[in-house]
């Protein structure tokens, strides 16, 4: 929700990819399906693509002879050369989420790339609150 309301407040083009998605394709469609996002978001600019659940496609490299993990290497591998594509004038921002920040690769969040880290902690009890009073405002709950 987050990713969206900046791209409201910026008045962005929108672009989300969920990374279980992203590995759930035929061999060479995860790092297809990043490849044509990006190119979407340079066409839409300005532009905020979103990557949900980034460790299910952001984990450390290992050598391994199982064709899914090399695809999700090979997806992995097509987003670090998108991120090296920017230009710092260009109005493509990237935002990502993990619940999983210890099993991203060092690549991902080196200098230039996924590098500012913002930690959201679970909501108090009156933060809680708050958020289902907003999200229940227009049903009729007693």
């Amino acid at each position: 929700m987050m990713a969206r309301a900046v791209a409201a407040q910026t008045k962005s083009t929108f672009l989300k990819l969920a990374g279980p998605q992203l590995v759930q394709m035929f061999i060479g469609d995860g790092a297809k399906l990043v490849r044509d996002a990006f190119a979407l978001a340079k066409e839409k600019a300005p532009a905020i693509i979103f990557i949900d659940e980034l460790d299910a496609i952001g984990t450390k490299r290992f050598d391994s002879e199982k064709a899914g993990d090399r695809e999700v290497q090979r997806t992995m591998l097509e987003l670090l050369n998108q991120l090296d594509g920017f230009q710092p004038n260009d109005e493509i921002k990237v935002i990502a989420a993990t619940n999983r920040i210890d099993v991203l690769d060092p690549a991902l969040l080196r200098s230039g790339r996924l590098d500012r880290k913002i930690e959201l902690p679970h909501p108090n009890e009156d933060a809680r609150a708050r958020i289902m009073q907003i999200h229940s405002r227009k049903m009729n709950v007693k």
